[in-house]
């Protein structure tokens, strides 16, 4: 893990160095941002209040962005087009970390004093970590110059993008180690796609598609504050540590994603 860190920050601090080299003509910003997150999983019952709201985690990130409507070279702005005026690449390194459980109509308690399944679903958990490195390409409706020039102002905009992640889950249960017919549900001993169980503690990598909206506030003519709300869809179903086979189980196919609410603060190199 910690080689994997390694050669992240190094991916990154090259694609910086390479970014300004190729576009020394644009100015550089740099940032951080973390908040809260919501990962939706093979973990509880879907459209569940409290499936949504326990499973729930915190990340973080470091941000850059390449601003076309600045020139970096000569503190002036560039030749005004549409492109420069409303458009930024941001390119991101980010962690987050959520704990999992099963929540919703299936561990009620009356249920788990009666029920086999019931009780092994409750005595599970489990947990993700996730490193994502990757870029989006953000729209601004209202014209970054004008923003630039406005102490506090606001600047909406929205984004999309693609991110690779390493991701490092853990599924257990409290009543032993899982893998046995008195420790796990059925649908995780079942076999699923080309693994021995519905469940792994292996790591891996996926890539997925990421989508923001926020807002940016001006705090000074060199720094902003920004409010993000993004949706990470992971095209892999195996990022939170459980996949019962989604031929047998229809409840359980979809492909796992997290929703982030992030607060950050970026600096104008």
């Amino acid at each position: 893990m910690p080689k994997l860190f390694n050669l992240i920050i190094l991916f990154t601090i090259g694609s910086i160095s390479i970014s300004h080299a190729q576009f020394g003509n644009f100015s550089h910003e740099v940032g951080i941002i973390a908040g809260p997150v919501a990962f939706q999983s093979d973990y509880g019952e879907r459209n569940d209040f409290k499936t949504n709201s326990g499973n729930t985690g915190f990340g973080i990130g470091l941000i850059h962005y390449l601003n076309f409507s600045y020139k970096a070279d000569c503190s002036c702005y560039t030749p005004e087009t549409y492109f420069n005026d409303h458009f930024k690449l941001r390119t991101e390194l980010s962690f987050n970390k959520t704990k999992l459980n099963h929540f919703g109509q299936y561990v009620t308690p009356e249920k788990v004093a009666n029920s086999l399944f019931a009780k092994q679903l409750k005595a599970m958990d489990g947990s993700t970590s996730v490193t994502n490195i990757g870029m989006q390409l953000e729209f601004h409706p209202w014209s970054i110059r004008e923003f630039t020039a406005t102490t506090g102002g606001y600047a909406p905009f929205i984004s999309l993008g693609g991110q690779f992640s390493f991701y490092t889950p853990t599924a257990k249960s409290s009543l032993g180690p899982l893998g046995t017919p008195a420790t796990t549900p059925q649908k995780y001993l079942d076999p699923s796609e080309g693994e021995k169980f519905g469940f792994t503690n292996k790591s891996g990598t996926v890539f997925s598609i990421v989508s923001s909206v926020g807002t940016r506030y001006k705090l000074t003519p060199l720094s902003d504050l920004i409010l993000d709300l993004r949706v990470q869809y992971y095209f892999s179903n195996w990022v939170d540590g459980l996949n019962p086979n989604p031929e047998i189980y229809k409840e359980n196919r979809a492909n796992d994603w997290n929703l982030w609410l992030n607060f950050g603060y970026i600096y104008y190199l």
